[in-house]
C-alpha cells in the first residue's frame, strides 16, 4: 500500500492542473413572501464581478475561479445583503438562494453599508455565525462542528478527546441544537445521556451551508436552553445533475450524494463509518468506539408559495474494552477497571412545511427522535462472572411546533407554539457504597416508565426605530409540561427578553439584551426512582432550571471584513438540581461518559456565571484571515454552608487565536492556538475509596466532598495546524490535508487517577494493617497528545 500511495501523491502534486471556472447560478426573492425580485444587482462580495436578476428574481455567474466566496445584493426598497460563504468548483453549479428583507428607510436616507457579519432584530448581541470555508478548513478540527465551536469566544475547550461544549460558565447539558429549524437531540457519537458531549460529531459537514451560535439573547421560539443554541442550515441537492463526494478523514469515510428526483424536488443523502478503534488500538488506548451515522434531507417546492423539506440524521455507537492489551500501564488500568462497554443509538426524522403568505410565512415542524443506550460491565471484564452494572434506557420524543413571521407596518412579529409527547424508560441495576451509619452497599436495582405531555408558546415583537439606527425587540415564551403540578403551570415558566441595539455610527453600535430563561431537567433525573418504584424526584417537588442573563457590548467595524467587540455577561442560576447524596449541584457533572442525572435530586441549587469576552476578526492584505478571542469567565455555585465556590467550568482564562493565509494557487495554510485556564477538581477521599466493598462496587475511587474544587489542574495550550491543497480538474475536484493537533505535544497534568496497588498478576493487593482495605495510590494523569491526520476529498 505504501508503494502504491506515494507515487499517486506524487503524482497529483506535480501535476500541473489548470483550475476550471466554475459557474453560479440563484435565486433573489422577499423573504417574507417568496416572491421574485427582478432587477436586483448581484457581486461577488470584495469585487466588481457583478450580475442583474431577470423577471424571475434569477441570476447567474460564469467563469468564476474556484474557492470560497459570498455574494452581495442590492435592491431599491430592501435591506442590502451578504449571503453565506459557499465554495466554486468546476465540478458542480452552485446554486444559492438570497433572501431580501424590505427597509423603511427612505430614498434620500444613508444606508447603512451591507456587512458580512450577521445580526438580527432579536439577538443583536452574543450571536456568532460560521460559514463553510471557516469549518472546512479550521485548524485542529478535522471538520467537526463542535470542535469549531469550541474555539469561539465564550466557549471551554479540553485536551481531552471529548467535544463538550462548556458556554460562558455554563454546563454541557445546557445547550440545544436545530437543524434546518428541527430540534435534534445531540451533536456527537457517544453522546453522555441526560448531557450532549461526546468524542466525535455527527454532523456531516458537507450538508452544511452556515451555522447561527448563540451563547445568549436567545429568540422566543428556541427554548429549553441555559447556555448556547446552535442553529445549522443545510445546502440544498443540486438541481442539475447527480453530485457524489467522497472524504477520508482523521476517523472515518464518509460517502455523500445529491442531486434532482424531480423537476422541483432534490436530494442529499450521507453515510459514515468509522475506523477509530484501529487508530485507538495503536495507541494504545483501553476502549475501541466504533460508530456510523446517516443523514439526509429530500426538499420538495411545489410552487413560489409552499415548499417542504424532509430530514434525518442518525448513529449508531459502539465502545468495547481493549481487555487484550498486554502488561497494561497504571492509567489503562484505571479506565478498565471501572469503564463500561456501551451500546448506543439515536435519529431524528421529521419535515419542515412553509407556506407564504403576502407579508408573512408559516412554519410547520413535525419531528420524532428517539436514543437508546445501553451499558453494562462484568465483574473484573470477566463475561463469566456477573454483572455489576447493567443499564438499558430509551428516551423517544414527538414534537410539533408552528411558527408565524410577518412584518407589518415596520413591525417584526414571530409567534407560535407547539407539543410534545415524551417517553422514557429505563432498567437500571447497579451497586452503589453511599457513606450512611449502615447500610452502606446497596443496590440499585428499578425499573421506570414515565410520559410526559410538553408544551409551549411563545411571541416576539421588533420594530427598527430611527432611520433603522435604533432596535428593539421583546419576547415572551412559556414552557411546561404534566410530570408534576408545578411543571404544567405556565406562569411558573414564564420567560420574557428584550434586546437593543443602536448605531453610533455606520461603524459603532452599541448592544444589549436581558432575558430570563428556562430548561427542563433531564429525563433521567425526571424518571428517577427508588427500589420501591417511587417517582423520588417527582415527590421531591423537581422545578425547570431558572437563568437570568444579561449581556451589554460594543461593536466596532473598522472595514466590511473586519470587526471588534467586547461584551459583558452575567447569568444567575435557581433551582437547579443538587444532589442529596453528595450535596453537590447537577451543573458540575455530565462532562464524562456514562449516564448523567440519575438520582435523587432537590431543586435548591443556586449559582452565578460572569466575565467579559472580547472578539476580532480581520482580513489583512487580502490574504490572511485572523481571529483572536479573549475570555474572561467566573463560574460559581453555593455550597451547603451558602458559600460561592468554583464549578468544575471555572476555567477563568480563555483564549483562542486563529490564522489562516491563502497561499495561492489553492494552497492554504492555517494555525490555531488555545489557551485554557486550570479547572477546579476535587481530591479523592483516599479513606473511603480503599475500603473493599465500596472499591469493588464501582472499581474507581470517591471524591472527598468537603474539599469540593478546592484544586486545580495546570493551564493547557495547544497549537493545531492545518495545510490545504485542493486541485480543480475538468469535471472533478480533489481535495487534500494535513491536520496536526497539538503540534508541539502538550501534555496537561489533570486530576489524578486513583488506582489499586497490584501484585505481578494484577491482583489486588490488601492493607496488611486493614484487611477490610485496599492499598491503593494516585497515579498522574496526563492529557493531550500529538496526532497528526490527513484527509482526502473527492467530489466529481
Amino acid at each position: 500500500m505504501k508503494k502504491l500511495f506515494l507515487p499517486l501523491l506524487l503524482v497529483l502534486f506535480s501535476f500541473a492542473a489548470i483550475a476550471q471556472n466554475g459557474t453560479i447560478r440563484g435565486r433573489v426573492f422577499n423573504e417574507k413572501s417568496n416572491e421574485p425580485l427582478p432587477f436586483t444587482n448581484i457581486v461577488i462580495f470584495g469585487t466588481n464581478i457583478g450580475s442583474t436578476s431577470d423577471l424571475d428574481g434569477n441570476f447567474i455567474f460564469t467563469g468564476i475561479q474556484p474557492g470560497f466566496v459570498k455574494l452581495a445584493a442590492t435592491s431599491v426598497g430592501f435591506e442590502s445583503y451578504v449571503s453565506e460563504e459557499f465554495q466554486v468548483t468546476n465540478a458542480k453549479t452552485v446554486f444559492v438562494d438570497i433572501p431580501m428583507r424590505e427597509t423603511t428607510i427612505q430614498l434620500e436616507q444613508v444606508v447603512v453599508k451591507a456587512s458580512p457579519f450577521r445580526k438580527t432584530e432579536e439577538s443583536p448581541v452574543s450571536m456568532r455565525t460560521l460559514g463553510i470555508g471557516e469549518i472546512e478548513k479550521s485548524p485542529g478540527a478535522n471538520r467537526d462542528i463542535s470542535k469549531v465551536i469550541q474555539a469561539l469566544p465564550g466557549v471551554a475547550s479540553t485536551v481531552s478527546f471529548r467535544n463538550d461544549i462548556i458556554v460562558r460558565g455554563g454546563g454541557p447539558s445546557e445547550n440545544r441544537f436545530y437543524l434546518d429549524g428541527m430540534e435534534i437531540p445531540n451533536l456527537n457519537h457517544f453522546a453522555t445521556q441526560g448531557s450532549a458531549g461526546g468524542p466525535v460529531g455527527i454532523i456531516n459537514v458537507d450538508f452544511i451551508r452556515e451555522v447561527d451560535f448563540y451563547s445568549g439573547a436567545f429568540p422566543a421560539n428556541r427554548g429549553n436552553t441555559l447556555s448556547s443554541v446552535i442553529e445549522m442550515r443545510q445546502i440544498d441537492g443540486n438541481p442539475e445533475r447527480l453530485i457524489f463526494k467522497g472524504a477520508v478523514g482523521a476517523s472515518d469515510l464518509a460517502l455523500t450524494l445529491n442531486g434532482p428526483l424531480s423537476e422541483n424536488t432534490t436530494f442529499l443523502v450521507s453515510a459514515r463509518r468509522s475506523y477509530l478503534q484501529f487508530l485507538f488500538d495503536l495507541i494504545g488506548l483501553p476502549f475501541l468506539p466504533t460508530y456510523n451515522d446517516f443523514q439526509f434531507k429530500v426538499k420538495t417546492r411545489f410552487d413560489q408559495k409552499n415548499e417542504i423539506t424532509f430530514l434525518g440524521i442518525g448513529a449508531i455507537d459502539k465502545s468495547v474494552l481493549n481487555t487484550g492489551i498486554k502488561d497494561p500501564t497504571e492509567d489503562q488500568r484505571y479506565i478498565l477497571n471501572y469503564l463500561p462497554v456501551n451500546e448506543q443509538w439515536n435519529y431524528a426524522i421529521g419535515a419542515v412545511y412553509r407556506h407564504f403568505r403576502s407579508n408573512s410565512f408559516d412554519t410547520w415542524v413535525l419531528s420524532r427522535n428517539m436514543l437508546s443506550n445501553v451499558a453494562y460491565k462484568h465483574i473484573n471484564n470477566d463475561e463469566s462472572l456477573p454483572l455489576s452494572i447493567d443499564y438499558t434506557s430509551r428516551e423517544m420524543e414527538n414534537k410539533f411546533r408552528y411558527e408565524n413571521s410577518s412584518r407589518i407596518n415596520g413591525y417584526k412579529i414571530i409567534a407560535g407554539g407547539g407539543g410534545e409527547y415524551a417517553r422514557y424508560t429505563t432498567n437500571t441495576f447497579q451497586q452503589v457504597f453511599i457513606p450512611l451509619a449502615e447500610d452502606t452497599l446497596r443496590e440499585l436495582n428499578y425499573g421506570s416508565e414515565i410520559d410526559i405531555f410538553k408544551y409551549h408558546a411563545f411571541a416576539q415583537v421588533s420594530r427598527n426605530f430611527a432611520n433603522d439606527r435604533l432596535i428593539l425587540s421583546l419576547g415572551m415564551r412559556t414552557d411546561g409540561n404534566s410530570y408534576s403540578e408545578n411543571m404544567s403551570n405556565p406562569l411558573n415558566q414564564l420567560s420574557p427578553r428584550f434586546s437593543a441595539a443602536w448605531a453610533l455610527t455606520d461603524k459603532f453600535f452599541l448592544n444589549f439584551n436581558t432575558g430570563r430563561y428556562f430548561q427542563r431537567p433531564a429525563y433521567t433525573t425526571l424518571g428517577y426512582r427508588d427500589n420501591a418504584g417511587r417517582l423520588v424526584n417527582k415527590d421531591n417537588n423537581l422545578k425547570y432550571i431558572a437563568s437570568n442573563h444579561v449581556v451589554a457590548g460594543v461593536e466596532y467595524r473598522r472595514s466590511e471584513a473586519a470587526k471588534l467587540t467586547l461584551e459583558g455577561f452575567y447569568k444567575h442560576y435557581n433551582d437547579y438540581p443538587v444532589s442529596v447524596v453528595d450535596s453537590i449541584s447537577l451543573a458540575n457533572k455530565g462532562g464524562d461518559f456514562g449516564v448523567f442525572g440519575n438520582e435523587e435530586v432537590t431543586s435548591t441549587g443556586t449559582g452565578r456565571a460572569y466575565g467579559f469576552e472580547v472578539y476580532l476578526r480581520d482580513r489583512l492584505m487580502d490574504r490572511v484571515d485572523l481571529i483572536v478571542s479573549y475570555t474572561f469567565v467566573r463560574s460559581e455555585f453555593k455550597d451547603f454552608n451558602d458559600k460561592f465556590i468554583p464549578t468544575a467550568w471555572d476555567n477563568r482564562h480563555l483564549l483562542n487565536t486563529t490564522l489562516g493565509i491563502d497561499l495561492g494557487k489553492n494552497w492554504n495554510l492555517g494555525a490555531k492556538w488555545r489557551f485554557i485556564g486550570g479547572s477546579p477538581f476535587t481530591p479523592w477521599d483516599l479513606d473511603r475509596s480503599s475500603l473493599r466493598e465500596a472499591w469493588d462496587a464501582r472499581r474507581q475511587g470517591y471524591l472527598d466532598f468537603s474539599r469540593f474544587n478546592t484544586l486545580r489542574t495546570e493551564n493547557a495550550h495547544q497549537l493545531d495546524v492545518r495545510v490545504d491543497k485542493q486541485y480543480f480538474f475538468d469535471k472533478w475536484s480533489f481535495n487534500f490535508y494535513v491536520d496536526i493537533q497539538n503540534a508541539y505535544n502538550f501534555q496537561q497534568e489533570g486530576a489524578p487517577n486513583l488506582t489499586t496497588v497490584t501484585d505481578d498478576l494484577g491482583n489486588d493487593l490488601l492493607d496488611p494493617a486493614d484487611p477490610s482495605r485496599y492499598q491503593i495510590k494516585e497515579v498522574v494523569n496526563l492529557a493531550g497528545r500529538l496526532l497528526p491526520t490527513v484527509g482526502i476529498i473527492v467530489e466529481f
